[in-house]
């Protein structure tokens, strides 16, 4: 199944089967999908099935005269067609406010026949399509352009869990519905839907699918695309394989009943690979989370947010281990801590910190999970998403630090991730350390004056062409009444 490109800004669009953003989800939208009359398609797939990416539908642009907004209020109501600049804003600038762009409308659709028919109307247009999950996105993904042609597809609405089965371990929720609540809903069941993201709060399933998230359990469970059994899918007419996701089955497994996580110091990445082989060896697939964090990452959290701990201070690197088993009565936590005492002893790792209590594992991960917020809170930064052979990340590292640190003295390294699938957020950051006249400041200040200008010219070329169509229009109106007059007087005549 071919995927298909598209998307109104940098970062989007990346094939699946190369893990790209794992906490960035944004937009609710898939490849899938098989001919038909309905607009609409359920498509199942196990093992190694794939969903590609597309995020606005490819539309030729649509006649601005066209009566499209009755239209869209006759399918979901005046209420759910936002129009107004400030009911508009959110919609249309991303989560980090590098991007902003403009958009004829916001759509809230409450169904999946609601959707199929906003995708007729807008197809049988030609007007662009946005769809946006959470919003939560870091690539801009789900952000309209700034020609303000398309419509943003919201799929907030469609929030509700169809259905849990289980004994067949499998749930049907729909794609607004915020990860966490996914989460939740499993739990109540007494099982676990183990995709989790630092966004979890506001991210939703249909943008995690869409984008194949990764997340903190990936070294167990696999990517978004290992979780899923089917899709429900709309089409954006009956003969092309492209759409929105509105619906998925999901996979579900018993629900964790034993726990036990670490905070362990490290003096190097290489020491951090080696840790994490010991680990696989020690607790097998109990092992569901490998965080790679660098000492700039917690002195960064620690700076925007003091309440946070700083277990091992003094120390290059971490890693934050999690160990979860489905028995109650697994001697987890004996098996983590004779595993890390015998890392320390071969000077694998200096030293490990294990959590005694929930709320200290909660407060560890807490510390890794808003290292994104406390970086935008610091200022203006550039963000990667990496994905490297587990076994090349320390090469990776020392060569890239090496060409940035000559390129851009001063920079400060934000470097943490998914150590275990080889998926690292590489950033870099300005900080009170970078000196006013540090190359990276300059890059970020000329990249924030070249949106500007690009925002510019799309407005200018727009009330360019408004005030050459009017001016056309009244051209014709006056040579149309001079004609009538000439007529007129013939007649008369």
């Amino acid at each position: 199944m071919p995927g298909v490109g598209g998307g109104a800004n940098p970062g989007t669009c990346i094939p699946n089967g190369f893990h790209m953003r794992c906490m960035n989800s944004s937009a609710c939208c898939g490849v899938n999908g098989i001919d038909g009359e309905s607009g609409m398609a359920a498509l199942s797939f196990v093992g190694d099935a794939t969903v590609h990416l597309v995020f606005p539908l490819l539309c030729p642009m649509a006649d601005m005269d066209a009566p499209l907004l009755p239209a869209l209020q006759a399918i979901v109501g005046q209420a759910n067609v936002l129009t107004s600049e400030s009911d508009v804003l959110p919609f249309v600038i991303d989560w980090r406010e590098r991007y902003r762009g403009r958009a004829r409308a916001v759509v809230r659709p409450g169904s999946t026949a609601e959707v199929a028919a906003v995708v007729g109307c807008c197809a049988e247009q030609g007007v662009p399509i946005v769809p946006q999950g959470g919003n939560t996105g870091l690539c801009g993904g789900a952000t309209p352009s700034a020609d303000g042609n398309e419509i943003v597809l919201v799929l907030s609405r469609l929030n509700r869990v169809r259905a849990i089965d289980r004994d067949n371990a499998t749930m049907t929720v729909e794609a607004g519905l915020p990860l966490a609540s996914v989460q939740a809903a499993a739990s109540a069941a007494g099982l676990l839907f183990p995709l989790s993201l630092a966004a979890e709060g506001s991210c939703q399933i249909g943008g995690n699918l869409s984008t194949n998230a990764g997340g903190t359990g990936v070294l167990r469970y696999g990517n978004a695309r290992d979780l899923v059994l089917g899709l429900e899918v709309v089409l954006s007419d009956g003969r092309v394989w492209n759409g929105i996701i509105t619906a998925a089955i999901l996979k579900l497994f018993p629900q964790p009943r034993t726990s036990a996580t670490a905070w362990v110091a490290l003096a190097d990445v290489e020491s951090a690979v080696r840790l994490l082989g010991v680990m696989r060896q020690a607790l097998g697939d109990r092992l569901t989370g490998f965080e790679l964090i660098s000492a700039d990452c917690v002195a960064l959290a620690n700076a925007q947010f003091p309440s946070f701990p700083d277990p091992l201070p003094g120390h290059a690197w971490y890693v934050l281990v999690q160990a979860d088993d489905a028995a109650a009565d697994s001697a987890l936590a004996a098996a983590l801590e004779s595993a890390l005492a015998g890392a320390i002893g071969e000077g694998v790792a200096q030293d490990a910190a294990i959590a005694q209590s929930q709320a200290q594992s909660d407060q560890m991960w807490s510390l890794r999970e808003h290292i994104p917020e406390a970086q935008k809170r610091e200022g203006p930064n550039m963000k990667h998403d990496i994905s490297v052979p587990v076994s090349r990340i320390p090469a990776f590292l020392a060569r890239a630090r090496e060409a940035l640190d000559a390129q851009f003295p001063g920079v400060r390294y934000v470097v943490f991730g998914h150590l275990g699938d080889g998926n690292l957020h590489y950033n870099l950051s300005e900080c009170h350390r970078l000196r006013p006249g540090c190359g990276v400041r300059r890059q970020l200040q000329r990249r924030a004056r070249h949106r500007a200008d690009e925002a510019r010219r799309a407005r200018a070329v727009q009330t360019g062409n408004r005030a050459r169509a009017d001016a056309a229009h009244q051209a014709r109106a006056r040579s149309g009444g001079k004609a009538q007059s000439r007529k007129g007087r013939l007649r008369n005549d």
